[in-house]
């Protein structure tokens, strides 16, 4: 293993985690205090970011040294996908046991066992086109995942084509929504518990747009049961969450849509309990989905 940077929350690179199918890069950020038996969070960068750079923007590593989180960056080879974002569109990478969907399994594969990861707290999450993976890992895996965040990402199987994905990420076509939760149902011969949905969009995103977010909420009410209008609504830092629970009362699902904000992974960069750096798609809303999605999960306070 070699470090990759200077700095204190430098990741470190992952070599030798399985057969690698999809030709991947994978980085690692363990904290000094994680602890034995600890969780891991899987983070996935978007188009034109390494994994480096949306570390840095979202602030993932200095959250995950606050409460002793592990992190898992894979990343993207421009040789793969010459925007540098993961292929979630293409049937070899998008399906169970096979291309970059089993990449990533293989590394965290590797991490569980070399650092002891507790199982029961597995967590991925992405932006745009590692958002759009993030639902394939969650589909394609659900055994390994105990909950996902997606941001400004696509529903699983939207699309099995470059061409298909450019229409849907522009608001076009798409699968029914019956056919939208059979799809992530067929993706594997898992029954349940699903994993905790959290989806986040801008709400002027004209990069992908923000109807994807309303497609991916309605593929997994499909899958946990919850149809229909929330549970609840509330505010979090000035914007609406909206929360689906189940029939145990526990909070399956939530959204939120940040109105005004276009593509990219809203931050909260200032005061006490700021997290990243504001750059390019990386949003400063006064919102961090880091540290949010990270209370959702239970890994922070």
């Amino acid at each position: 293993m070699s470090t990759s940077s200077d700095s204190s929350h430098s990741l470190t690179v992952l070599e030798h985690f399985g057969t690698d199918p999809g030709s991947l890069l994978a980085n690692v950020y363990i904290p000094p205090n994680f602890a034995k038996n600890g969780p891991l969070v899987v983070v996935l960068h978007g188009s034109t970011q390494s994994a480096e750079s949306y570390n840095t923007g979202s602030g993932w590593s200095m959250l995950a040294e606050e409460y002793g989180v592990a992190l898992l960056f894979p990343g993207q080879k421009r040789s793969n996908n010459v925007s540098g974002g993961f292929n979630w569109f293409k049937t070899g990478d998008s399906r169970r046991d096979g291309g970059e969907a089993l990449s990533i399994r293989q590394m965290i594969a590797r991490v569980t066992e070399d650092y002891t990861i507790d199982p029961s707290r597995v967590f991925v999450t992405g932006l745009s086109s590692g958002g759009a993976m993030t639902s394939v890992m969650l589909a394609t895996y659900p055994e390994i995942f105990a909950g996902g965040a997606i941001i400004a990402g696509l529903p699983y199987r939207s699309a099995d084509s470059l061409t298909q994905a450019l229409f849907r990420m522009k608001g076009y076509g798409g699968p029914s929504d019956r056919k939208l939760g059979a799809l992530v149902r067929e993706a594997s011969a898992f029954t349940g518990p699903w994993p905790t949905i959290s989806v986040w969009h801008g709400g002027r995103d004209q990069t992908v747009d923000s109807s994807n977010a309303a497609s991916i909420i309605r593929q997994w009410q499909k899958i946990h049961g919850v149809d229909g209008q929330p549970t609840r609504e509330e505010s979090v830092d000035n914007v609406l969450r909206r929360v689906w629970c189940d029939a145990a009362g526990r909070d399956v699902m939530e959204e939120y849509i940040i109105e005004g904000m276009a593509h990219g992974t809203p931050i909260s960069a200032g005061g006490d309990e700021g997290l990243g750096e504001e750059g390019k798609y990386m949003l400063e809303v006064g919102i961090s989905s880091t540290r949010t999605i990270a209370r959702f999960w239970g890994l922070a306070h």
